[in-house]
């Protein structure tokens, strides 16, 4: 199977040989690796530690716990927690940083070590570096024991996460309540099962439709939150009328969204949404990555902010937010970053912006959606074989298509007069994403169409 070690942590499917798969070894060494940098860049020895509801993830966190606490740190294990609650947590609790055990969209086989920096934020790609040098070099140096660290949990930060949420300025929980608003929720059975309707209840939502909400990492349908795995909420929305549809992935770090007529609004479209909300009442700029729609560029120039664009990635997004002082970004797969709350991707606050916005414009979603640019991403994939080298292949497309404007910060993107192609070799899966952008959809799969067949014929000229 697969073990994946990235700017996006230790991912990996459960089961199998050690250094090929996530096995109880891997996450020993990873952890201790991780605990033994987190003790040198800080003085606390506390670690916070969160997990979402995938079958293994009792097991995964009692042996990150362990190590932990044999290597002399202090463990605040906040249960089943998402990913947002988890990295504001960390900051709260004076901690050296902290783990968030989930695979996010990955399949219920998987699972991930998620690591955070003392802020919260997930670490540097430079740090990441760090940590797996330490992992691989084996000088991991575990405490005696009069030093072992202590281990306690504590089940509060999802309601102090909520709290912070109503207590922004652009969340107005009184006028949501006034509106009655009917909300559907489906939560792929994990963590987003408990946090959402939560959520939901502390706005003053009351019609509440649960749909695959209880937390027992059965997902009941692929986890990733894209149009082709949600019909079971747009039926449910088509035959019973709603404000809204709410799909959250497994560690609720994303957010894609169903209009009242049981349409995907499109998970791009979250960013632009709730920029369009923001920017009305707030001068300033916004971020998101080179594979996120044109579309939140043309609405943050429109409302008199600049746009820029980062490679993918949470923590690319967050520094050049951070560089650019942008009052929001994201990425587009329906990852919301607020600063205001904090520097990660945050699907909670991202439905209370986006209950206000609904309030407060008295419109409804798709009413809301008509007046943006309009768009179609076309969201393809290849999976990796021995014969595939992907450097020679983004290389040879960059060659290709020099005569139009090409980014090589993050893979390869090329733009267009009116579309756009995206290549990329995958932080989380053995796959080479192939992001295609264009005016509707018969464009942007013709386009897609077009780039995988070229890839396929340079895969068998570079064998």
């Amino acid at each position: 199977m697969t073990l994946i070690k990235s700017i996006s942590g230790i991912r990996g499917t459960i089961g199998g040989q050690t250094d090929e798969n996530l096995t109880p070894i891997d996450i020993v060494k990873f952890s201790a690796a991780f605990g033994q940098w987190a003790m040198e860049h800080s003085d606390s020895k506390t670690i916070v530690i969160g997990r979402d509801a995938r079958p293994s993830g009792a097991m995964v966190s009692q042996l990150v716990s362990a190590t932990l606490q044999g290597m002399g740190m202090d463990v605040v294990d906040l249960g089943m927690a998402t990913t947002p609650t988890v990295e504001i947590a960390v900051p709260l609790e004076k901690a050296a940083g902290g783990i968030i055990l989930t695979a996010s969209h990955n399949p219920k086989q998987w699972n991930a070590l998620k690591l955070l920096n003392n802020k919260g934020e997930f670490i540097s790609g430079e740090n990441g570096q760090d940590v797996l040098e330490i992992a691989e070099g084996g000088n991991s140096i575990f405490a005696e024991v009069d030093q072992l660290g202590s281990y306690s949990k504590n089940d509060s930060y999802l309601d102090k996460h909520i709290e912070m949420i109503l207590d922004l300025p652009d969340v107005d929980a009184g006028v949501i309540k006034e509106q009655n608003f009917s909300v559907a929720v489906d939560a792929v059975n994990s963590i987003g099962g408990e946090a959402v309707p939560a959520l939901l209840k502390a706005l003053g939502v009351q019609n509440i439709t649960e749909i695959n909400c209880k937390p027992d990492g059965e997902f009941a349908h692929n986890p990733e939150p894209l149009p082709e795995n949600i019909t079971q909420i747009c039926s449910a929305i088509k035959s019973q009328p709603h404000t809204m549809g709410i799909v959250v992935d497994p560690d609720v770090d994303r957010l894609a969204l169903v209009d009242e007529k049981g349409d995907p609004f499109g998970e791009e479209y979250t960013l632009v949404l709730i920029a369009d909300y923001l920017l009305r009442h707030n001068k300033g700029n916004t971020v998101s990555n080179l594979s996120s729609s044109r579309a939140l560029r043309d609405i943050t120039q429109q409302l008199g902010g600049q746009y820029e664009a980062a490679a993918v990635g949470e923590v690319n997004v967050v520094k050049k937010m951070k560089a650019t002082k942008a009052i929001f970004g994201g990425e587009g797969n329906g990852g919301v970053i607020f600063p205001e709350l904090h520097y990660g991707r945050d699907a909670l606050v991202g439905i209370a912006l986006i209950l206000t916005h609904l309030a407060k414009s008295q419109k409804s979603l798709s009413a809301l959606k008509a007046g943006y640019p309009a768009y179609h991403i076309s969201k393809n994939k290849i999976t990796l074989t021995p014969e595939i080298h992907v450097e020679n292949i983004l290389k040879a497309m960059q060659e290709k298509y020099a005569a139009y404007p090409v980014n090589t910060i993050d893979g390869v993107k090329i733009d267009f007069e009116n579309e756009w192609v995206h290549l990329r070799k995958s932080n989380t899966e053995p796959i080479i994403r192939i992001y295609t952008e264009a005016a509707n959809e018969e464009k942007a799969e013709e386009l897609a169409d077009t780039i995988k067949k070229e890839i396929k014929r340079l895969t068998s000229a570079l064998v």
